[in-house]
């Protein structure tokens, strides 16, 4: 799609602009002068002369000119088998045209600096399954990819509902659409390899794990990442050796840590988070899984977004379950990387309701401007999101009135 492809050609414009920016800096402007000085401050003091190390040199660089960078992160794709029936519909019976359905995050998703999203349900070319075990057709990464998304995660309490095979044919899908990915793997070596995403010259580590996969036993150690705050931990202390300037990490919460659709972070994640936000490693850790928004809090400095919700699924009260699961968010951090490193400033949540029976995810404000949907309930799921996920100086819905 062109739209995507422009926004993409922009991401890396901008990209080009800030490497040829930070050259004239370090030869000619104002950010050399900062790096002869702090290069001269290291000198003195250390008895080495004036001569900076590389990480000397990008620290005085961001001192002068501190990049900013936006990281989008969304919900649950659970694609139950309405949501794939009615990509069949859209692609005219031929083919899945998820992308239709999730057409109008693009915004959200295309156009920030990395957008990362979470894959709920492997995707194989077996015929396609919904609940309880799953199994999405393999064109959702084409859906994937003409949304925008960098990257996806997917460690998820379905993960294993295929097997081992289930595992690969996924990564396959997302290697043919050049999404990048983690949380699963096809290998032990696979697994040793850390995704890095270089974001305007920073160096963001992903990181992605499950707390559990439904009681389905893996394959192999390797299979999916379970969360534990030694195994976050020592993959973040290896991301930071390879050259990782921030590490943002991803839990899925299963029903082992939390019952669906609570609201409330449970003790189980409490514990978790607080011990992985106690460490310096960690700048921002998100999740999903419980099929409902929950908070979007600071720990020991950190931004933790517990859980988006579903961004996309059949959950809704019409199938029984209550109106929260109806509801997710887009979340946005706003991130700087300059001389003390790289932290989130701040976080803005895009509310979006999934609308049946189109299955289209629309962000509750564009909807509301532009007429679309049944404006009662767009109204009430974005008053139940802002109520949970909340508000404070740093954190802030979009928009932040309804029209």
């Amino acid at each position: 799609m062109p739209g995507i492809r422009e926004s993409r050609a922009r991401r890396r414009a901008a990209a080009v602009r800030y490497r040829r920016r930070r050259l004239v800096a370090l030869g000619l402007g104002a950010a050399a002068a900062a790096a002869l000085a702090v290069g001269l401050a290291v000198g003195s003091g250390t008895g080495g002369g004036g001569s900076l190390t590389p990480e000397q040199t990008v620290r005085a660089q961001r001192e002068a000119e501190p990049v900013p960078f936006t990281v989008s992160v969304s919900g649950d794709l659970l694609i139950h088998s309405p949501v794939w029936a009615r990509a069949l519909a859209l692609g005219g019976g031929s083919h899945y045209d998820f992308a239709a359905e999730l057409n109008e995050l693009r915004p959200y998703v295309a156009e920030v600096d990395l957008g990362i999203c979470h894959v709920e349900t492997p995707m194989t070319p077996a015929p396609p399954a919904g609940y309880p075990i799953f199994n999405a057709p393999p064109e959702l990464a084409d859906g994937i990819e003409a949304t925008g998304w960098d990257v996806c995660d997917t460690a998820s309490n379905h993960s294993l509902d295929q097997g081992q095979t289930g595992i690969d044919d996924t990564g396959k899908a997302l290697d043919r659409a050049h999404v990048r990915h983690t949380g699963s793997f096809p290998s032990a070596g696979a697994q040793r390899k850390l995704v890095l995403m270089d974001v305007h010259g920073v160096k963001v580590a992903f990181l992605a794990y499950t707390t559990d996969t439904n009681g389905i036993p893996a394959p192999h150690p390797w299979s999916v990442n379970i969360a534990s705050a030694g195994r976050v931990l020592a993959d973040a202390k290896r991301a930071k050796k390879m050259g990782a300037e921030a590490v943002i990490v991803n839990l899925h919460w299963g029903g082992e840590i939390l019952p669906e659709y609570q609201q409330e972070p449970s003790s189980g994640q409490l514990a978790l988070v607080k011990k992985l936000t106690a460490s310096p490693l960690i700048t921002a850790i998100v999740g999903q899984g419980p099929h409902a928004v929950q908070p979007i809090e600071r720990i020991n400095d950190n931004f933790v977004v517990f859980s988006e919700g579903n961004l996309i699924s059949n959950q809704s009260p019409e199938a029984g379950l209550p109106a929260s699961s109806q509801d997710g968010m887009v979340v946005l951090l706003h991130c700087v990387a300059d001389g003390r490193g790289v932290r989130v400033q701040n976080v803005t949540y895009v509310p979006v309701f999934v609308n049946h029976p189109d299955y289209e995810v629309l962000p509750i404000g564009d909807a509301l401007r532009k007429g679309e949907g049944d404006a009662t309930q767009l109204r009430d799921s974005y008053q139940r999101t802002v109520s949970v996920a909340g508000r404070s100086k740093n954190i802030e819905p979009a928009p932040s009135k309804l029209p």
